[in-house]
């Protein structure tokens, strides 16, 4: 198994675009606002959420990965 060391501000933009990918489907999914609202909002959001997310895999995917073992001290 490879390991990826991650930052805190990684994991939270990674989570933060996952919730708005989640928030926009939810929306798209509920019946909670007028209709046309709901799909504007809930597809922007799901957009964005989509978008933002594609750069980040990238960079997560594209740092080194190191072999999980046991650690070099």
């Amino acid at each position: 198994m490879k390991q990826v060391k991650l930052t805190v501000p990684e994991i939270g933009l990674i989570a933060g675009t996952r919730a708005a990918a989640g928030a926009g489907l939810a929306l798209l999914l509920s019946n909670r606002l007028n209709p046309e609202q709901r799909r504007a909002v809930g597809w922007t959001l799901l957009a964005v959420g989509i978008a933002t997310t594609i750069p980040l895999v990238v960079q997560v995917f594209g740092k080194h990965c190191a072999p999980a073992g046991p650690e070099e001290t």
